[in-house]
C-alpha cells in the first residue's frame, strides 16, 4: 500500500461477484447509487463458474447419455455399442455455457453503471477498503459495504486435495476423463449429485457417509427414493462409516475406514472426491479492523435487512448463517441494495426452497410432516405417485411422488415436497402457494393443464381432501398429542 494514497469515493462497495454480490450491485445501479463491485476471480462466483452451472451441465449430460440404454422400448434403435462419451468435448461445451453467462453478467453490470474491479479486498477502516490488484493496490472510500464473498469446500488436513487424486468439487468438474473408479467422501447433495452423474457415465462409484443415511438433511422417505436409484446404477453406498486416513500410491487413493457394522476396511479408487461441507470466506477480509462480529465458525450474523452489527456494513449469502443457496443469496443481495437506497425491504419469508439434482430430483419448501408435528400442528398428509400421472408415464419417468402437508384445522399449506422427474421446476408452484398463504383447496380448485407433471400437485391436494380422481384416497391424519 502506498502511504497517503488518495481513495476513490463511491456510495457502496460490494465484495464478491457471485449471484448475491452481482445482483446487489446491479440493483444498486438501478437505484442510482454509485457502486464498485470487487471480484478477485471471475464474475458469477463459484455458482456460475465452478458449482451450480457446471455441475448441472454435467448432470444433464450424464442423464441424456444414460437414457440411451433404455431407448429400445420407446422404439428408438441405436447401433449396439456405438454410443460413447468424451469428457474433454464436454468440457469445451461446459466452458461455452459458462462464458456466455459470464459475458451476460459483465454486460448487465456495465449497463447499470457498476464499476467492476478485479482483486482481493481487505477492510482498512470503517469507511475504507483496499484492493490488491495485479501489481497494484487501490483504495476505495465508501458509505456502505456489502460482504458477499461466499464459501469454499471444507477439507480436513488428512484429506488435503492435490488436484490429481484427492479432489474437491471444482477439481472434479475439471476432469478430462471419466475415472474408472471413484470414491466420494460425503453423501450429502453434492456428493450424491456428482456421484450419480459419474455412475451414469461409467464410473464405479462408492459413497462413504458418516451419518446413518445419505442426504441426512432431507426427509428420510424422500432420500430413500434416491438410494433405490443409486443401487440400480450400481453404486456402493456405505453409511455410518468414517474415513480415518487417505494414502495416494500408484495412481490410486486408499481410504482407511471404520464403521460399527464392518469394523476397519480399506477402499481403493482412482479418484477420491471430498464433499463434506463448506466454510465461509471471511477470514481474510480484515473484519476485525471494522469490528464486524462473526460466530465461532466464521459466519456473520445479520438482520432481516442484511445489516451486521455495524449498520452500514451488510452481509449476504454463504457468509451468513442459513442454507448456502444461490437463490437465497440473490434475494438477500437485492434486499440489502434496496435498504441501502432507502426502500422498505427485508428477507421476511421463511419459505426458502431447496432442490437436489439427484436421480430422481428432490425439491421442497416449507415444513416436513415431522417438523410440523414438532411445532404443535395436527397435520394431514397426502402423496400422489408419478406412476399415476399420464405425462410421467409417457416420459418413462414413473418413479417418485409429490406430497403436501396441511394443517388439519385451517387447511393451510405447511409444506410441499416432491421427488421425481423435473422436481426442480415443479417446486415453483409450491413456493408461490406457501408464500401466498394458500390453503389446500386453492391448489385443488386451480385448473392444471393436462397432460403435465404439474397435475401431481392438483391430485395430491385433492387426496388430502379425500377426492383424488386417479388414486384410491388414503390421506394420512397425524394428530399431535
Amino acid at each position: 500500500m502506498v502511504v497517503g494514497e488518495v481513495a476513490v469515493e463511491t456510495d457502496v462497495v460490494v465484495i464478491g461477484g457471485g449471484p448475491g454480490g452481482y445482483a446487489a450491485a446491479i440493483r444498486l445501479g438501478q437505484l442510482g447509487k454509485s457502486v464498485v463491485l470487487i471480484e478477485k476471480e471471475v464474475l458469477g462466483g463459484v455458482c456460475l463458474n465452478r458449482g451450480c452451472i457446471p455441475s448441472k451441465a454435467l448432470i444433464h449430460t450424464a442423464g441424456e447419455y444414460h437414457k440411451l440404454s433404455s431407448l429400445n422400448k420407446l422404439g428408438i434403435q441405436l447401433p449396439t455399442g456405438k454410443s460413447t462419451f468424451h469428457m474433454s468435448s464436454w468440457q469445451t461445451w461446459k466452458s461455452s455455457v459458462v462464458a456466455q453467462l459470464n459475458n451476460g453478467v459483465d454486460y448487465l453490470c456495465q449497463a447499470n453503471g457498476v464499476t467492476v474491479v478485479k482483486g482481493a479486498a481487505t477492510f482498512l477502516s470503517s469507511d475504507r477498503i483496499g484492493v490488491e490488484t495485479s501489481g497494484d493496490f487501490e483504495t476505495y472510500k465508501f458509505k456502505q459495504a456489502i460482504i458477499a464473498t461466499g464459501s469454499r469446500p471444507f477439507i480436513p488436513p488428512f484429506l488435503k486435495t492435490d488436484g490429481e487424486s484427492i479432489l474437491d468439487s471444482t477439481d472434479m468438474l475439471a476432469l478430462d476423463e471419466v475415472p474408472e473408479t471413484l470414491a466420494i467422501i460425503g453423501g450429502g447433495y453434492i456428493g450424491m449429485e456428482l456421484g450419480m452423474a459419474f455412475a451414469k457415465l461409467g464410473s464405479q462409484v462408492t459413497v462413504i457417509e458418516a451419518a446413518e443415511r445419505i442426504l441426512p438433511q432431507t426427509a428420510a422417505h424422500l432420500s430413500q427414493e434416491v438410494l433405490k436409484q443409486a443401487k440400480q446404477l450400481g453404486m456402493t453406498v456405505k453409511i455410518a462409516t468414517k474415513v480415518e486416513k487417505a494414502e495416494v500410491a500408484n495412481g490410486r487413493v486408499t481410504l482407511a475406514c471404520t464403521s460399527v457394522k464392518n469394523g476397519s476396511e480399506s477402499i481403493t479408487a482412482h479418484k477420491t472426491l471430498v464433499t463434506i461441507g463448506r466454510v465461509p470466506n471471511t477470514g481474510e477480509l480484515g473484519l476485525a479492523q471494522v469490528g464486524v462480529e462473526m460466530d465461532e465458525r466464521g459466519y456473520i450474523p445479520v438482520t432481516s435487512t442484511g445489516s451486521t452489527n455495524k449498520p452500514h456494513i451488510f452481509a449476504i449469502g454463504d457468509v451468513t448463517p442459513g442454507p448456502a443457496l444461490a437463490h437465497r443469496a440473490t434475494k438477500q443481495g437485492i434486499v440489502a441494495a434496496e435498504v441501502i437506497a432507502g426502500l422498505p425491504s427485508s428477507v421476511d419469508s421463511p419459505y426458502v426452497p431447496y432442490v437436489i439434482f439427484t436421480e430422481p430430483q428432490i425439491a421442497g419448501v416449507g415444513m416436513t410432516r415431522e417438523e410440523a408435528e414438532l411445532q404443535g400442528y395436527s397435520v394431514k398428509v397426502a402423496a400422489f405417485p408419478y406412476r399415476a400421472n399420464g405425462r410421467a408415464l409417457a416420459m418413462d419417468e414413473g418413479e417418485g411422488f409429490a406430497e403436501v402437508i396441511v394443517d388439519q384445522e385451517s387447511h393451510l399449506l405447511l409444506g410441499m415436497h416432491v421427488v421425481g422427474a423435473d422436481a426442480s421446476n415443479l417446486i415453483g408452484e409450491g413456493v408461490l402457494a406457501l408464500e401466498l398463504a394458500a390453503r389446500v383447496e386453492d391448489v385443488a380448485l386451480t385448473m392444471h393443464p393436462h397432460p403435465t407433471l404439474s397435475e401431481i400437485w392438483l391430485e395430491a391436494a385433492e387426496a388430502v381432501l379425500g377426492h383424488a380422481i386417479h388414486i384410491v384416497n388414503k390421506s394420512k391424519v397425524a394428530v399431535n398429542k
